[in-house]
């Protein structure tokens, strides 16, 4: 399903109630991957009730079905009003973001760095014990260590570039682009994370021992960012500790 029928289904389902569509994520940045990347999608209407939702599961089952992930849906309302719960995943759509219809739903929001800072260390944290935990689940398999690995990378390079933002207010949009400009600013090796981002982009079947080194360097070099983050942050707050 191309972005274009998305839209006409789109059209169909809503109707005059579809207020904006928006690309965002790495096709917006140009850093997208044919066959690995899905295309993000930020859908606001005027009500989401269940008569909308049904109307749209349909199209939104053909679009995932596509390779791409849930669209995110937001009223006019909830959007504006989630700068504080979402800071992250909207700083990233101000910076790179192609409005396919309707008006432009982000230009306007106002994010407070205060509440990006701490959605940063949050989410960076339980990604970190997340990872660990998922690692305890898999037995260190080696097919189910590198699939933890891959899965997990995109997120933890959205990550890193909010954490870039902490040092450089205007960050690469390319992931990859920004992991090596944070290595400017905190101590860590990219190359784990870099190599990882490979075997996503070019599946393969490494040996057991190479999938067990990679993980070890990948999980210390997510450990530093991390902890230096949560140092910096406490820098900004010395007198309050920062959870």
């Amino acid at each position: 399903m191309t972005t274009e029928q998305l839209l006409t289904a789109l059209h169909e389902a809503l109707g005059p109630g579809l207020k904006s569509v928006v690309l965002f994520g790495s096709a917006a940045a140009d850093d997208f991957v044919e066959g690995v990347s899905g295309r993000d999608i930020l859908i606001v209407a005027e009500k989401l009730g269940s008569a909308e939702l049904a109307a749209l599961s349909a199209p939104l089952a053909r679009w995932r079905q596509s390779g791409n992930p849930q669209p995110q849906l937001f009223t006019a309302a909830e959007l504006a009003n989630s700068a504080d719960v979402f800071p992250i995943e909207l700083t990233d759509m101000q910076q790179s973001r192609q409005v396919l219809f309707g008006t432009d739903p982000i230009a306007e929001i106002t994010i407070d760095k205060h509440h990006f800072r701490l959605q940063v260390e949050r989410e960076l944290k339980t990604r970190l014990s997340l990872l660990r935990k998922s690692y305890l689940i898999s037995g260190g398999r080696t097919a189910d260590v590198a699939r933890l690995m891959t899965a997990s990378v995109s997120t933890f390079l959205v990550l890193f570039r909010a954490a870039l933002r902490l040092y450089d207010e205007s960050p690469p949009p390319h992931k990859a682009a920004a992991l090596e400009k944070l290595a400017q600013h905190v101590q860590f090796d990219p190359q784990p994370i870099l190599a990882v981002l490979e075997l996503k982009q070019h599946p393969q079947q490494p040996p057991a021992g190479k999938v067990e080194t990679l993980f070890g360097h990948y999980l210390e070099s997510i450990d530093k960012v991390v902890h230096a983050v949560d140092q910096h942050l406490r820098s900004l707050h010395p007198q309050r500790e920062i959870s």
